[in-house]
């Protein structure tokens, strides 16, 4: 069973800094690709950043040139650095990651971690 876990959500001020991270565990194959998403009171879900396994990524306008996706693939963890943090990027961030296993690959998500941007 694969379960991915995230960490590291909490309270920052405006301008701050916060580094998620999310680590898959269980039996699988390979990480395809890995994934963060945001989700505010009354917002539906919405895509923050990605990066597939060769390491290419893509940003949501919205975290363009304030965020940064990585994956360690030793570890089995993707990390979501965010810079010049904004009271708007309150939300509960998820992790997404499409695994193989051995029926195949399917997209997973993380229980959510908290980002709460205030002063």
């Amino acid at each position: 069973q694969v379960q991915l876990v995230e960490s590291g959500g909490g309270l920052v001020q405006p301008g701050g800094s916060l580094t998620l991270s999310c680590a898959a565990s269980g039996n699988f194959f390979e990480i395809i690709a890995m994934g963060w998403y945001r989700q505010a009171p009354g917002n539906q879900r919405e895509v923050v950043a990605t990066i597939d396994k060769i390491g290419k990524t893509y940003y949501a306008s919205s975290g363009q040139d304030r965020f940064a996706i990585s994956r360690d693939h030793a570890k089995n963890t993707g990390y979501l650095q965010m810079n010049k943090m904004k009271p708007e990027d309150t939300a509960v961030y998820y992790c997404n990651a499409a695994i193989t296993t051995a029926e195949g690959t399917s997209n997973y998500w993380g229980q959510g971690t908290q980002v709460t941007v205030s002063s």
